[in-house]
């Protein structure tokens, strides 16, 4: 595809178009470069266009946006939004300002929601969808397809449950319809001010199933608690790189009195935490998905209650039976499984004693063994054979 040149301006459908056919997950736009896509988690840029030029990619760049959207960016400078081409794809979008011209990031959101199997998620994950009530976290940097695995479990409950579900998303990514449930998507800037303002009149709508698009402040989260306390199963996310980290986030962003109460809270309403990380393939033409789980147990709620959060860790590697697994666990896995390459997984994990024991790569005495244990986590199931497919 080339630009089409009316007025020289850039062919934002097709350049969209391009990057989803090259099955690239992300496109950048900024003046002085051309449109550059992300491959399989390296930059590139995109075949067959030019560089772009400030005024002609501001041309470009307003022509999608509504009135609204446009004076909104004038005033903040800065703009979330999504964008859809028709029988292609949805985009979530970013425009900002830089050096007095525009650049915009697009995220490709498919219209086709995967089931969590062809993820690469374990298969513990799908048990949170038929919880009755709590609190469950998916976190992870980002771009490691947080919200592809959330809307994986929500299409899973809208399929299995006849419940009425809510979500609160900036912006609404991807479209859930009316299935066994009932479902509404709240966009905020567009549906409601704020997540704080949504969450605040949710439980008047007689929800049974929340989704929070992301955890971003004290007022949030209080009420996200709140919910999962008083009978409704939450589902959200935070930008949290372990399970122990992402319990001290919550319960930091609370003033020091608060903070015990706060972990009593969050002790009895949390039940699960899913941390994930996207991995360059072996093959190098694709990524690969890493993941962490935790399960709150009664031996985890205990922790949690009494601030031990540092010995969450140790809990989730001895947890295999209740389905919990470390990241450096999963990536050893996928390591010998010839899906990632030892130093991709070196530079994901957490601990690299862990993961250096776990891989082998330590010798000698109980130290170095490389014998898993009866009760270590399998990862060599179906569900893990498709990973990245959908990031």
């Amino acid at each position: 595809m080339g630009i089409q040149r009316v007025d020289g301006d850039l062919d934002l459908d097709g350049a969209l178009a391009a990057m989803v056919q090259a099955g690239a997950s992300d496109l950048h736009l900024t003046s002085g470069a051309a449109p550059t896509i992300r491959l399989a988690g390296a930059l590139q840029p995109l075949e067959g266009f030019g560089g772009l030029e400030a005024e002609s990619l501001r041309r470009t760049l307003y022509s999608v946006l509504t009135q609204k959207q446009r004076e909104k960016f004038e005033a903040d400078l800065e703009l979330d939004m999504s964008y859809s081409v028709r029988g292609l794809a949805r985009f979530r979008v970013n425009l900002y300002q830089q050096r007095e011209s525009l650049g915009a990031a697009f995220r490709v959101i498919p219209y086709e929601i995967k089931p969590l199997e062809q993820l690469g998620v374990p298969p513990v994950v799908a048990n949170f969808a038929g919880l009755p009530r709590g609190l469950v976290l998916v976190t992870g940097p980002t771009g490691s397809g947080k919200s592809t695995t959330l809307a994986a479990i929500i299409d899973l409950a809208n399929r299995t449950r006849a419940d009425h579900i809510m979500t609160v998303e900036d912006p609404i990514e991807f479209l859930h319809r009316h299935k066994r449930s009932l479902i509404n998507q709240r966009e905020v800037g567009q549906d409601t001010h704020s997540f704080a303002s949504a969450l605040k009149h949710v439980l008047r709508q007689d929800p049974d199933i929340i989704l929070v698009g992301e955890l971003r402040d004290l007022e949030t989260i209080s009420v996200a608690l709140t919910a999962a306390e008083t009978g409704h199963l939450v589902f959200a996310t935070l930008h949290t790189q372990d399970a122990a980290q992402t319990i001290d986030r919550i319960i930091d962003v609370f003033p020091a009195h608060q903070q015990a109460q706060v972990r009593t809270q969050l002790a009895g309403a949390l039940q699960g935490v899913v941390c994930q990380t996207l991995c360059k393939r072996s093959d190098a033409q694709a990524r690969v998905v890493a993941t962490e789980v935790l399960i709150a147990t009664s031996a985890v709620r205990n922790l949690i209650r009494e601030g031990k959060t540092h010995q969450i860790y140790s809990a989730m590697q001895a947890g295999a039976q209740q389905g919990m697994h470390t990241l450096d666990q999963h990536l050893a896995e996928l390591v010998k499984q010839g899906r990632i390459s030892y130093e991709t997984g070196l530079e994901k994990s957490h601990h690299s004693e862990d993961f250096n024991r776990l891989t082998g790569r330590f010798s000698g005495g109980v130290q170095g063994s490389a014998t898993v244990r009866a009760d270590a986590p399998v990862f060599g199931s179906p569900v893990y054979g498709v990973g990245g497919g959908a990031f």
